[in-house]
């Protein structure tokens, strides 16, 4: 399966609910994100090492695959990974097995792979920089997650218990509370998609205390002044 979307738009909590929505979910969900991890670094994460594989391999080291043994492994930001590496991965995803670096018994693996990007690799392919038959092996099962500006009818509020609910002109556009600067939930195009939500939300909550959610308790996150919302910019917490 590829899971894509924008950044912020859920990718990993989709996956982590296709592995709990499962036969698999007693076994482990591993995760690995590509782009944060060093090139040097990556193929020993995913395959694992045998003790003196390299210099600084002290001791034998499972991989995320055979971590995810039964279970799950996500590869988030499968767009970053370098090519060569692709191919490693392509040949496990076409036998199943997987052998450790410095090894030589081949491990074979029941493990449900997704991946997840935030860039469309059509281009990425084009240039070279992905290998377009490791992406039609990905990609029997596509996952478009929409950004959250598309789906603001669904979108739910996370409060904690002592807040309670959320004004109606907090979540519906105002353009009386628009021209005073406070804005709307569902006016705001939410570049940072659900993750710029559960922040300016979880703001929101600290300031109302208890009670209900106000317009006045969010018009800082979207700017503060003026008709149209910014994007959010980092705050220090409250004191």
């Amino acid at each position: 399966m590829l899971i894509t979307g924008e950044s912020g738009t859920g990718k990993e909590l989709a996956a982590r609910a296709i592995h709990a929505l499962s036969p698999r979910r007693n076994a482990p969900f591993v995760a690995l994100n590509c782009a944060a991890m060093p090139d040097s670094l990556m193929e020993s994460e995913l395959f694992g090492h045998e003790k003196g594989a390299f210099t600084g391999a002290v001791d034998r080291r499972a991989g995320c695959f055979e971590l995810a043994q039964n279970g799950t492994v996500l590869l988030d930001e499968i767009g970053d990974m370098p090519v060569a590496l692709q191919a490693k991965l392509l040949r496990v995803l076409e036998d199943s097995r997987v052998r450790r670096l410095g090894g030589k018994n081949e491990i074979q693996l029941d493990v449900r792979i997704l991946a997840a990007t935030n860039s469309p690799l059509d281009a990425a392919i084009r240039e070279g920089k992905f290998r377009e038959d490791l992406f039609y092996r990905l990609n029997v099962f596509p996952i478009p997650l929409p950004p959250l500006r598309d789906r603001k009818g669904r979108s739910s509020v996370p409060h904690s218990g002592a807040v309670e609910r959320l004004e109606p002109e907090a979540w519906n556009e105002s353009n009386r509370r628009r021209a005073r600067g406070t804005g709307a939930i569902r006016a705001y195009n939410w570049p940072g998609n659900v993750r710029e939500l559960r922040n300016v939300v979880e703001r929101a909550v600290i300031l109302a205390g208890e009670g209900t959610i106000l317009p006045a308790h969010l018009a800082s996150s979207f700017g503060g002044s003026g008709a149209t919302p910014h994007p959010l910019r980092c705050q220090a917490p409250p004191p």
